[in-house]
């Protein structure tokens, strides 16, 4: 069975589940600060399953 998109989080689920803006988390993919996303869609977005991204944001330095 192949996961359903309404499961996996774009740049913008991320940006609200994180409080700040979808530019700041491309910024932290292409620094190597967001793990590598769980799946690429069939139009080359990167999609990530809630629970990746609610690990790495447990984790995930507070920098200001």
């Amino acid at each position: 069975m192949s996961p359903n998109s309404n499961d996996l989080w774009s740049y913008a689920e991320i940006a609200r589940h994180i409080n700040v803006q979808s530019e700041t988390v491309r910024n932290y993919r292409r620094h190597g600060l967001l793990p590598e996303p769980d799946l690429v869609d069939r139009n080359g977005h990167p999609r990530w399953y809630p629970d990746t991204v609610k690990a790495w944001a447990r984790n995930r330095p507070r920098h200001r």
